[in-house]
């Protein structure tokens, strides 16, 4: 069995979690402070995990 795919988040709801800007979140992730996927439109998508650690201090 296939396991379900992790759950993506866009650069808004990045932004809502950590209650700043959109482009914010756009410019970390060119920074290289938070890592992206692109999807095949070229627009960026973060892993929910991902983001959930980082706001819980990991």
């Amino acid at each position: 069995m296939v396991p379900a795919p992790e759950p993506l988040l866009t650069p808004s709801e990045v932004a809502r979690l950590f209650r700043v800007d959109p482009k914010t979140v756009t410019r970390w992730a060119k920074e290289g402070r938070l890592a992206s996927i692109r999807t095949l439109g070229g627009h960026r998508r973060f892993k929910e995990g991902e983001i959930r650690a980082l706001l819980n201090g990991g």
